[in-house]
C-alpha cells in the first residue's frame, strides 16, 4: 500500500547561490560524505530529501543529516536513514522507500513514494 508520494524540483543555480551565501549549510543537510559531491548531486539529494518530507506528511521528528542518499551496486538510489528518522519511518508503517533522482538543463528533480502494509 501506498503512503505517500512526494516530488520536488530544485533550480541547481539558486542552490549554488544559496550555498555560497550561506556556507553553513552544507553541514547541516548532507552528511559528510555527500558533501564531497559536486553541486548538481547536492542539489539532485535536497531535492530528494524534501520529497522524502512530503511522502511522509512533514518533517516532525526527521532530521536532514539522518537522511543518506546511496546506491545499489547497479547505481539505483536508495535512502540510508538512521536516529529518529529512521524511527519515523518505521513508526509510520513504511517499509519500502523508492527514489528516482535527474539533474539536467540547470534543475534537479527527485520523486519518492513511500510503501508499507495497510495496517
Amino acid at each position: 500500500m501506498i503512503h505517500g508520494t512526494g516530488i520536488d524540483l530544485v533550480d541547481i543555480a539558486r542552490f549554488e547561490r544559496s550555498v555560497t551565501r550561506t556556507p553553513k549549510l552544507l553541514p547541516r543537510l548532507f552528511t559528510e560524505s555527500e558533501q564531497r559531491l559536486r553541486l548538481p548531486s547536492l542539489a539532485a539529494r535536497f531535492a530528494a530529501k524534501e520529497a522524502l518530507i512530503k511522502a511522509l506528511g512533514g518533517s516532525d521528528g526527521v532530521h536532514w543529516t539522518e537522511i543518506e542518499i546511496g546506491a545499489e551496486p547497479s547505481g539505483k538510489p536508495l535512502f540510508l536513514l538512521s536516529g529518529s528518522t529512521a524511527a519515523v519511518v518505521a513508526e509510520r508503517g513504511i517499509t519500502t522507500l523508492h527514489l528516482s533522482m535527474t539533474h539536467d538543463a540547470g534543475l534537479a528533480m527527485a520523486y519518492v513514494i513511500a510503501e508499507g502494509s495497510d495496517t
